[in-house]
């Protein structure tokens, strides 16, 4: 699994520029990444994942599966995105209970919204990407 490494903090102004700013980041993730979103509620996760998706061939509608905790995509050479929402968890163990393992699978891409609560569980060498409210509609995004 590759490895990012920090980057200078990404500002964006709205919506839009943060969906463009996944789908230009989903270029450099490589089959079998893990992609951990942390932020406040609002901050943009499920924008940002909307963008991933788009650069990773997901066609489909994202949303946050905060209800479902896991949805699988079909996205480009015939893998998966399977996205994660722990927002609803209130323990790493419950991540356990849910079967999160498998859906760290290595034949796609996983992002997991609220990657925080996965505490000790989250896969070394995941890349994060922390979103920042710096305004009504301005993030700071740091991928790490």
């Amino acid at each position: 699994m590759k490895t990012a490494t920090t980057t200078s903090p990404h500002l964006t102004r709205s919506v839009e520029e943060t969906v463009a700013l996944g789908e230009r980041l989903a270029a450099s993730l490589p089959p079998g990444t893990v992609v951990a979103l942390t932020g406040e509620l609002g901050a943009g996760k499920t924008a940002l994942t909307k963008g991933l998706a788009r650069g990773l061939g997901v066609t489909e509608p994202i949303t946050s599966p905060t209800f479902t905790l896991v949805a699988e995509h079909p996205a480009r050479d015939g893998r998966w995105l399977y996205h994660v929402d722990l927002y609803r968890l209130d323990a790493p163990q419950q991540a356990v209970e849910i079967g999160i393992e498998e859906e760290l699978a290595p034949d796609g891409w996983t992002i997991i919204e609220w990657a925080e609560r996965l505490g000790d569980l989250l896969p070394p060498g995941s890349v994060r990407i922390q979103i920042g409210i710096l305004g009504e509609n301005e993030r700071r995004i740091t991928v790490a």
